[in-house]
């Protein structure tokens, strides 16, 4: 599934999911979820806002983790697509998402309509 990252104001605040995304990759009973962000793995609370209007992650080693691989020589925050593959129960590997398979995503959606 494709997430983007997420800030407000000056600093980086974590991942949107997406609507559309928590409602099928993410059970109701599921509290915690493992995210393996290169060699760290961490658990990243989901609150009840997650399912309703809220669809975020917020963690602070998360943040640290994005800021210091992706934003550490940008200096706008701009939204930048992450790739959360499943890697397991309730696990997710976040990678960032590569122009080639965007491009490759979309032809595929092209050719299926």
């Amino acid at each position: 599934m494709v997430v983007k990252t997420q800030s407000k104001g000056r600093s980086l605040t974590g991942l949107n999911v997406g609507v559309s995304n928590v409602r099928r990759y993410f059970p109701r009973q599921v509290a915690v979820i493992e995210l393996q962000l290169d060699h760290l793995q961490i658990q990243c609370g989901l609150g009840p806002g997650f399912w309703q209007d809220q669809p975020e992650i917020h963690d602070a080693r998360l943040c640290a983790w994005l800021e210091s691989k992706y934003f550490k020589d940008r200096p706008d925050l701009t939204a930048i697509p992450m790739a959360m593959i499943p890697a397991g129960d309730n696990s997710f590997k976040l990678q960032p998402v590569s122009a080639s398979s965007q491009y490759k995503t979309r032809q595929a959606s092209r050719s299926a309509a």
